[in-house]
């Protein structure tokens, strides 16, 4: 029998600490981190890292256990996830995996695909064009060959960018056409919480002043005067890329502008991700009675 997990996703903002504390609460579980950012130590204003007060005296594994200069990828986040995991199920207590970085959970859940084939000269050659020509550039090209992939992948996310079209050179095949493992190590609830798109940006906007009145400029100018600069994998993402580039051009209207639409484009391309998971049950955070209904029936099989 496979071991019963809660899986809770959702985008920026949408009200997953709070509610996955409840859980864990109610159903006598811990909480296992799945927020690409709050791996990271020092990385806490601009991550909404939870704090201990909210914590509410649930354990919580798989935050601030990164150095900032470390890299981390899908690979290495299901490893340390699924120790922890074997650790809570082995305590009798309820594993909650909770956060938004969707390729963190689809890997944990699912493993990762299959090797699809490379060609390194490719890749250089790509990598070259990108120095040239901007990642851009190169997001252009994909949306020519696998529009699909494209929506997914952000122009500045160059990695995913050469590793699309690298796969569609070996293999002729967009990488948006290759099945999705639907074979899981779990038996899995999977909760996608959301909100109206405007009630969701307006809670995001706001966000974002929360975190600037809270010092993340200076949190920033911290990592900063530690060597992390955009090179470093933590630096890139939303919130530190922002500030970094504030620091070289000064104009802080502009910056708070840049920072709440790149949260917003950043909780788009989170839910259209979200959404072709396999098995997700999507729901209002609006409604946690019946949330925590649904997370109750599951566990009672």
């Amino acid at each position: 029998m496979k071991p019963k997990i809660v899986v809770i996703i959702g985008p920026t903002a949408v009200g997953k600490t709070g509610f996955s504390i409840e859980v864990a609460k109610r159903f006598n579980g811990e909480i296992v981190n799945a927020d690409s950012v709050q791996l990271y130590k020092g990385l806490d204003i601009g991550s909404a890292k939870v704090t201990k007060e909210e914590m509410q005296g649930v354990a919580h594994h798989l935050v601030d256990i990164l150095d900032p200069k470390q890299d981390c990828n899908a690979s290495q986040y299901s490893t340390l996830a699924n120790n922890a995991i074997n650790d809570i199920l082995s305590r009798g207590k309820l594993p909650i995996v909770v956060g938004g970085t969707g390729m963190y959970v689809n890997a944990l859940l699912f493993g990762l695909s299959v090797d699809k084939g490379s060609d390194p000269d490719y890749r250089r050659e790509l990598e070259e064009l990108a120095k040239k020509e901007g990642s851009g550039y190169l997001h252009k090209m994909l949306e020519k060959v696998d529009p699909e992939s494209a929506k997914l992948i952000h122009p500045n996310h160059l990695s995913r960018i050469i590793r699309a079209l690298e796969i569609y050179h070996v293999t002729g095949t967009p990488k948006s056409q290759f099945k999705q493992n639907t074979d899981s190590p779990y038996d899995y609830l999977l909760l996608g919480l959301n909100l109206p798109r405007e009630e969701l940006y307006d809670r995001i906007n706001r966000r974002v002043d929360i975190m600037l009145n809270s010092g993340l400029i200076h949190e920033v100018e911290g990592l900063k005067s530690q060597g992390l600069t955009p090179a470093h994998k933590s630096m890139s993402a939303i919130g530190y890329k922002q500030t970094l580039e504030y620091f070289e051009h000064k104009d802080y209207d502009k910056f708070v502008n840049d920072l709440k639409q790149a949260s917003r484009n950043y909780a788009k391309r989170q839910v259209t991700y979200f959404k072709k998971m396999p098995k997700i049950v999507m729901v209002s955070a609006k409604e946690t009675t019946k949330n925590l209904k649904l997370i109750e029936d599951f566990i009672n099989g």
